[in-house]
């Protein structure tokens, strides 16, 4: 063991850890972290000046490296900020290890706030530091706890004593993990079963998969039922979007997605079935007719089984299940069935092409419209970008024109926010590039969730990471008045809606430009769609942040 202060432990900590950045927002209670970086060169602190743009770099940059990233803020005050895209990572299981230092324990008589009680609840495990030779035992286990699955954000608070104080302790890194965990014999043998002699079997797939590296055996399994596959969430490439069996995104607990999954006799789920999005839900909703049944997948007991009527609940790594389920399809399948899931591929591939093929009509329809449509502007965004490139789709009410116009088929290529808070692609473009320095990034962004934490440009600029930023500005907030329009025709009844949308529109013009400008960052608005082609290749080709301000429709 070795004396040593417990800031200098926490810095010792996340170097054999093997953690390159710190992303934060300093202030006093952190006094003594950040002198204590002073002596760790090889650990880099983003400075971010508003806490969700450092949340939303840390949850991209763990997605994309796959390791846990750690995240420092102030105290409660700090902490606060941060707590709604700490809700997104925690919905969609981001493996991050978020920190906050806290006053003195010796204050405890003037006052001091439950910090780990603040967030506990969005949190794997959540936790206060108040002796100097806990630290590296603590934050052992806060990363163990991260990217162990179900992986998740885990938080640790350091009171000022813990750091400042001394103690013998000894430095160990968290172990490594395994997370592949096998599924039992019995459940693979009851939904091969049950999937190979189904008539109409579907598969439903979240971000899960990606998070496994599951794509090629979603895809194997697929084939082999012949299955429709649709995306319950696909904020990462879990299912190649140009496969002829993938039919896009569907939103669960909607009406036309229950009358959709209700058609399958077998419903196969991979991945998390709940949304964490509800709007104007039943308490005893169920996303499935009474005639479906269900095989779940997914490697988090709570989510299994839970709120749907399930037949096989299979608690299991999404990759280990499906190489074992496809091996005992192969086995159990007849002559027949197979046969009738070839049928049901070719029919899915024919309802691939009308896909595509309205898709088409739709987009030579608003071609000239004016403003330019959504449509059209990722039609010429998708033209520009480089084979290469990273997408960040932040781009809300865009993001399903978005997902017709670009392909998104191999690993990497996509990452998009979680949960429900907005404010997360400012932030998270720059996580994303941070771990990607050698391919370009590009972030479509809408302007709502831009304006949340705009102040990211500050650090995409003083931090010099080449972001491209394109934002869809439609002058409002258009989700909400899709969703008002859905709240009045699904609770209220109403056949013909209507509404005032208060507090849904932008009557003075987000100038994102000027503001991108202001912060040292190449801003050019754009209202011609001929002119985004250009715009994004000169973006690219400076190797600097950019923002590229789009004007388009936001009409409802």
């Amino acid at each position: 063991m070795t004396r040593m202060t417990g800031k200098r432990a926490l810095m010792e900590t996340l170097k054999a850890e093997g953690v390159q950045y710190i992303f934060g927002n300093p202030g006093t209670s952190e006094s003594p972290i950040m002198d204590a970086l002073e002596g760790f060169p090889d650990i880099r602190y983003v400075l971010a000046t508003q806490e969700g743009v450092a949340m939303g770099m840390a949850d991209a940059y763990a997605r994309a490296t796959g390791k846990p990233s750690f995240v420092n803020l102030h105290i409660e005050t700090g902490l606060a900020n941060g707590i709604s895209l700490l809700h997104n990572a925690n919905e969609g299981g981001t493996p991050l290890v978020l920190s906050a230092g806290n006053k003195d324990m010796r204050e405890l008589a003037h006052g001091r706030t439950d910090l780990a009680g603040m967030v506990r609840q969005f949190t794997k495990w959540s936790v206060e530091v108040t002796h100097p030779e806990a630290v590296p035992v603590v934050l052992q286990r806060a990363f163990n706890e991260a990217k162990t699955p179900p992986t998740g954000p885990t938080f640790v608070a350091f009171s000022a004593d813990a750091l400042d104080g001394e103690a013998d302790v000894e430095i160990v890194p968290s172990a490594l993990s395994y997370p592949h965990t096998p599924p039992d014999r019995r459940a693979i043998e009851d939904a091969a079963g049950l999937l190979a002699e189904a008539t109409n079997p579907v598969m439903l797939v979240s971000d899960r998969v990606a998070q496994s590296g599951a794509a090629d055996e979603a895809v194997n399994v697929a084939e082999l039922l012949g299955a429709k596959v649709y995306a319950s969430a696909y904020s990462e490439m879990n299912f190649p979007t140009s496969h002829s069996q993938f039919m896009g995104r569907v939103r669960l607990g909607y009406p036309e997605t229950v009358d959709l999954l209700s058609q399958a006799d077998v419903l196969l789920v991979v991945g998390k079935l709940a949304s964490g999005y509800y709007m104007f839900s039943e308490p005893n909703l169920r996303y499935l007719g009474p005639k479906t049944r269900l095989v779940h997948i997914d490697q988090d007991a709570r989510g299994v089984g839970s709120t749907q009527r399930t037949e096989v609940a299979m608690v299991a790594d999404p990759k280990a299940a499906l190489v074992e389920l496809a091996y005992a399809l192969e086995s159990s399948m007849s002559g027949s069935a197979r046969e009738a899931a070839t049928s049901r591929a070719v029919s899915a591939a024919e309802d691939k092409e009308a896909q595509r093929s309205a898709w088409q009509r739709r987009l030579k329809e608003r071609w000239d419209a004016k403003p330019m449509s959504a449509e059209r502007m990722v039609s010429e965004l998708a033209s520009a970008l480089p084979p290469d490139t990273i997408v960040v789709d932040d781009a809300v009410t865009t993001g399903m024109a978005l997902h017709s116009a670009i392909q998104f088929d191999e690993p990497g290529s996509v990452y998009g926010g979680r949960g429900g808070a907005l404010g997360w692609g400012m932030g998270g473009a720059m996580g994303v590039k941070l771990a990607n320095p050698d391919r370009p990034v590009v972030a479509v962004v809408g302007d709502g969730s831009a304006m949340m934490t705009v102040q990211g440009l500050w650090t995409a600029a003083t931090e010099n990471i080449p972001v491209v930023y394109v934002i869809c500005n439609n002058g409002v907030y258009r989700v909400l008045k899709v969703n008002m329009d859905h709240y009045k025709t699904r609770v209220l009844k109403e056949d013909a809606p209507r509404s005032r949308y208060i507090g849904m529109d932008f009557p003075i013009p987000l100038d994102m430009a000027g503001m991108a400008e202001a912060m040292s960052v190449h801003g050019r608005k754009v209202t011609d769609p001929t002119e985004i082609g250009p715009a994004v290749r000169e973006a690219l080709a400076l190797g600097k942040p950019a923002l590229l301000d789009v004007s388009i429709d936001g009409t409802v």
